[in-house]
């Protein structure tokens, strides 16, 4: 009996000793592609977010309880990101979640969260309906630290318009992409208000088609001056590969926020001339201090930038909410999140519109590719 009795008092005060640790920290999930084709993006969002908590819980933390970031990969799959964030809301109590990097995933898990009232934060999220239902109606519970697709789309059209004086545009587009397509559309109906007409409109399937061979073929027939890619990563890399060996050099690229560094290692020089709408500078004076840290921390260069900024300031953002609502609440932290007014991060001053939960008059970098590197070209906000 007094073996019985010593283990149950064991068991309560090691029940006790994990509910007091549980209420010492906040946790956080992390909704990130780690594997599968979007895993340079999700792997440097996950690092920098991490880094972002260390540096957070080194100066005491948040309401006096350290962050704790609880990660999932989605493996750039819907239903596995859906699956992960019931996990973790379910299984993990988290109080809010940040991600993922891609329209269609933060639209997938918008249902839940916004039942489970949990704040979901998109990094690299710019279709709108991440934000609003179909009919315009707020998502009470998603937000967004990137500007939006309609707003990209205005900056590409003035790029390639106002900026590079082209007039007629070729889009390559992946027809299975929210992202790629809402981009296309915004890109379309500016590039007309700018005095630009579309000649040709091609499609792909990402993740299927390797040779865009035929597509750039009738692109190089339409007598189009300026190539526009709405689309992420590899398939963009080697779009603009077949494009130059096709012999099409002097064809102006440009492209949105689906630019990586790894395109370079697919394209080679091919990416020499190419320009991309962007939401951060590297030579950002304010964000070497990250910059630095990332790889004192890791022993290795930001490579995907972008992702790794966002990341960073989302934890940033989340913490501030965190504090201004004054309580582990998931309500007071919505409300916190909504009413974010000139908040300073480290990439950007960030205001916040309540009726759709998009940044408010974010400046747009634009990126030159340049002597092996993407550089900082200038930044644009569109005169209507």
């Amino acid at each position: 009996m007094r073996r019985i009795i010593a283990g149950l008092v064991m068991a309560a005060l090691m029940f006790g000793a994990s509910a007091a640790m549980a209420q010492d920290t906040i946790k956080i999930g992390y909704l990130a592609a780690l594997t599968g084709d979007w895993a340079a993006y999700g792997q440097t969002e996950l690092k920098s977010a991490q880094l972002a908590a260390e540096e957070i819980n080194a100066k005491g933390g948040v309401l006096g309880k350290k962050l704790e970031i609880v990660p999932y990969d989605f493996r750039t799959r819907a239903e596995d990101a859906v699956n992960a964030v019931r996990r973790m809301i379910e299984q993990d109590k988290v109080l809010a979640i940040i991600g993922a990097n891609g329209s269609g995933i933060n639209i997938a898990t918008a249902p839940v969260v916004n039942r489970a009232g949990v704040s979901q934060i998109g990094t690299v999220s710019t279709n709108p309906l991440v934000t609003v239902d179909n009919k315009g109606k707020v998502r009470p519970y998603s937000f967004r630290i990137c500007f939006t697709d309609p707003y990209q789309g205005t900056v590409l059209a003035y790029l390639a318009a106002k900026e590079m004086g082209k007039k007629k545009a070729a889009i390559l587009y992946d027809v299975g992409n929210e992202y790629s397509q809402g981009l296309r559309e915004f890109f379309m109906k500016y590039f007309k208000d700018y005095g630009g007409q579309t000649v040709s409109d091609q499609g792909f399937r990402g993740g299927v088609d390797v040779d865009f061979r035929a597509q750039l073929t009738e692109i190089r027939n339409s007598g189009a001056d300026v190539l526009v890619l709405p689309n992420m990563g590899k398939e963009m890399a080697l779009i603009i590969k077949q494009a130059r060996e096709l012999g099409m050099k002097d064809l102006l690229i440009i492209g949105g926020d689906g630019y990586a560094e790894f395109m370079w290692d697919i394209a080679g020089e091919a990416m020499e001339g190419t320009y991309w709408v962007n939401h951060v500078a590297p030579e950002d004076p304010a964000m070497q201090p990250f910059f630095e840290a990332y790889k004192k921390k890791y022993n290795d260069e930001c490579k995907e930038f972008v992702n790794g900024v966002l990341a960073y300031d989302s934890v940033y953002w989340l913490a501030d909410a965190i504090k201004r609502a004054g309580k582990a609440d998931n309500k007071a932290i919505r409300d916190a999140l909504e009413n974010t007014t000139n908040l300073q991060l480290h990439h950007a001053v960030l205001t916040v519109d309540p009726t759709d939960h998009n940044p408010k008059d974010k400046d747009a970098v634009i990126l030159e590719c340049k002597d092996g590197k993407a550089r900082f070209f200038k930044k644009i906000r569109p005169q209507q």
